[in-house]
């Protein structure tokens, strides 16, 4: 059984992330959607909304768990036995980005191997940074976000 890892911090998730797993999955065995608190970023919703948050708008994708995780990447994938790690690209920018946490990885963790989905075009625009400036500034997140997302950002940006 080949196993998927997809590490992300998903602060929030978008449809363009939902499309990576749903595509992902397709493809591997399992896949392990892994959210994990990026030290360099400010949290937009707590790690308990975005578990929710991806456990409710990937129920309809069968063999994906959802889970998260704090310390290396090496680490967990180690522990979850994940033969690949799936990392969804936008632009040339995610992909320089990208090939150097991977090769980074790769020295830990020099039996797993990476698989690269490029986004599709309607989505290559569309990034969780995006949407939380768009929150911030009030515009309209409708269709970039999955719908549990875009209620949990309404309701929390009243209180």
């Amino acid at each position: 059984m080949t196993i998927a890892l997809c590490p992300g911090s998903f602060d929030p998730v978008t449809n363009g992330h939902i499309n990576i797993f749903e595509r992902a999955a397709g493809i591997f065995d399992h896949l392990i959607v892994a959210v994990f608190n990026n030290i360099r970023k400010t949290p937009f919703l707590t790690i308990e909304d975005r578990l929710s948050l991806l456990q409710e708008s990937t129920r309809h994708i069968n063999n994906i768990t959802i889970d998260a995780f704090d310390g290396l990447l090496a680490d967990y994938v180690k522990d979850k036995k994940a033969d690949i790690v799936v990392r969804g690209l936008r632009d040339q920018n995610d992909f320089f980005y990208e090939t150097a946490q991977m090769i980074m990885l790769k020295r830990m963790v020099p039996d797993v191997e990476m698989v690269y989905l490029m986004s599709e075009h309607k989505y290559s625009y569309v990034s969780s940074s995006a949407i939380r400036e768009l929150v911030r500034f009030k515009g309209n997140i409708e269709g970039l976000v999955p719908d549990c997302v875009e209620k949990t950002i309404k309701e929390k940006s009243i209180h």
